[in-house]
């Protein structure tokens, strides 16, 4: 039991990562990662969402008509996300205005609903928590390795503060402003998904 639990933790980090494996959510890596803070609050975000909406369909596996089942899911999550959503203008305002319509787009995001159709249908409330949790760290670490690279690299910060001192300034640095692009972040998470499947040995095959 213990294994299987620290499998389905486990797991969604390297060996079966939604991004870099499954190749999941890519859009939002891309969108979201021009600053950690703004990265950090939307990866807390998902996690959350995919957590409570595993536990909640989990709960309700045997009781839901199969016919109906994706509209089920999609409320669950909507009710998530819109809960996470005025949390956020409550209390974090400015980075809710930065992450604009990439919060209410969790409600599409293929990790929550495929974590919904291929585990918490099939499994228990504790285990489907745990995988919600799971793949919802694996989506955060991607996030936070890519939003770091990107403002160190970008903006000469990370998580606001100066990284990169003055003196590589005055002596001619420059920041690298493509990294502040959508193309930059492109090459960073492609740059990423190659080294992990290089490093776990999963490949596309015919």
């Amino acid at each position: 039991m213990a294994g299987n639990l620290k499998k389905v933790l486990v797991d969604p980090l390297s060996e079966n990562n939604p991004v870099t494996i499954q190749i999941l959510g890519i859009c939002s890596s891309l969108a979201v990662t021009v600053k950690l803070e703004t990265a950090l609050v939307m990866a807390i975000g998902l996690t959350v969402v995919t957590a409570g909406s595993n536990w909640v369909i989990s709960l309700l596996r045997n009781t839901i008509p199969s016919k109906i089942r994706m509209i089920v899911e999609m409320a669950v999550v909507s009710v998530l996300v819109i809960v996470a959503d005025q949390f956020l203008r409550a209390y974090l305002f400015e980075i809710s205005r930065q992450l604009s319509v990439f919060v209410g787009l969790i409600i599409t995001n293929c990790i929550v609903m495929g974590r919904l159709e291929a585990y918490a249908l099939q499994n228990p409330p504790g285990l489907s928590f745990l995988d919600g949790i799971g793949n919802g760290l694996g989506y955060s670490l991607v996030l936070v390795i890519v939003a770091s690279v990107r403002e160190i690299l970008g903006s000469g910060k990370w998580l606001g503060f100066r990284v990169i001192p003055e003196a590589a300034y005055s002596a001619g640095y420059i920041n690298n402003g493509f990294m502040l692009l959508a193309p930059g972040a492109f090459i960073v998470l492609g740059l990423l998904i190659w080294v992990q499947r290089t490093l776990s040995k999963k490949f596309e095959t015919d």
